[in-house]
């Protein structure tokens, strides 16, 4: 999958002919962006076209709430990969700033989307707005369809139990600790990854040696102590326990990730892991001692095993 950051940047060669376009934030690749992934490359495949993902960095909400951002799903890295792995061709991702949130709904379709992309289908979702003020909506895209020689089509919202699949629904089910709700969303367990880097040595001197990961996000998505499990080392997956947290019991201010992994003594800085979460298995909570704080991580080194013992079975 070719990443292009400026329309100017277009493979020419390989767009001649055509592409099938779909647009949006893809935060999480969830079950309902998954499904229109699939009819993206499945017609792009069929009618000999290019299949592209269009979407913002920053993203569009973030622009606009620059001061307390959404949280991240994912890492543009992380969504980079999800959607190569799904087999697009391309990935364009401009920045979104003031002039992009100023171009009308009219200049977005004829400059972008014919000129730049050659869009021959659009495949969006029933809830798709764009341009300034989202003014641009499935109506508007079909009539410029028409008269700008490209097609468009729908694809309907994906219902899990009767609730819509969303990245809000998801952020909101990961705030509640419902990771089992997250996951069925996903299609997959709730993920973060990264590379793996040295700390102050803490849970070392705890007896809970972690291995620490750079969030690179402003906000996290979820918070609090769970039940993981890591990829990327070898002989794993690995089973652990991960926390998300400021470390209130020292009077830390930083969100960090750490992962205390069972029976590891392996050293894998440098390494760059995917930390699955399971469940939660409690919030971060302040302790009036040390001695106190390491009882209870024994506790949920316990209750995680436990956890994981019955989520292997």
């Amino acid at each position: 999958m070719k990443l292009v950051r400026h329309l100017c940047d277009m493979p020419c060669n390989e767009m001649r002919e055509g592409s099938v376009v779909t647009i949006g934030s893809f935060d999480g690749v969830h079950l309902g962006h998954q499904e229109l992934l699939q009819r993206v490359i499945a017609t792009a495949h069929s009618q000999s076209l290019r299949s592209v993902v269009m979407s913002f960095e920053p993203t569009p909400k973030e622009f606009f709430q620059a001061e307390r951002p959404p949280a991240r799903l994912m890492r543009f890295r992380e969504k980079f990969e999800a959607l190569a792995d799904h087999g697009i061709d391309i990935f364009y991702c401009p920045r979104f700033n003031a002039s992009m949130r100023e171009i009308s709904a009219a200049d977005f379709i004829r400059r972008i989307l014919v000129h730049g992309l050659n869009a021959r289908v659009m495949i969006v979702g029933d809830d798709f707005r764009f341009a300034s003020r989202r003014e641009g909506n499935l109506e508007m895209l079909r009539k410029s369809g028409k008269a700008l020689d490209f097609s468009v089509a729908q694809v309907e919202s994906i219902r899990i139990a009767g609730l819509r699949v969303s990245s809000t629904a998801i952020r909101e089910a990961l705030r509640a600790g419902d990771m089992a709700l997250a996951s069925a969303l996903l299609g997959r367990p709730y993920q973060m990854s990264g590379k793996v880097v040295r700390g102050a040595g803490l849970g070392r001197k705890l007896g809970f040696p972690t291995a620490n990961v750079d969030l690179r996000r402003r906000q996290s998505a979820v918070n609090g102590i769970f039940a993981a499990r890591v990829h990327g080392l070898q002989g794993g997956p690995h089973d652990g326990v991960a926390s998300v947290g400021s470390r209130p019991t020292f009077g830390g201010l930083k969100p960090l990730l750490e992962v205390y992994l069972f029976d590891f003594e392996r050293d894998i800085y440098g390494k760059h892991i995917q930390v699955d979460f399971i469940a939660q298995l409690r919030r971060q909570k302040k302790y009036d001692d040390v001695d106190a704080l390491v009882a209870q991580m024994h506790q949920d080194a316990d209750n995680a095993r436990e956890i994981l013992r019955r989520s292997s079975a």
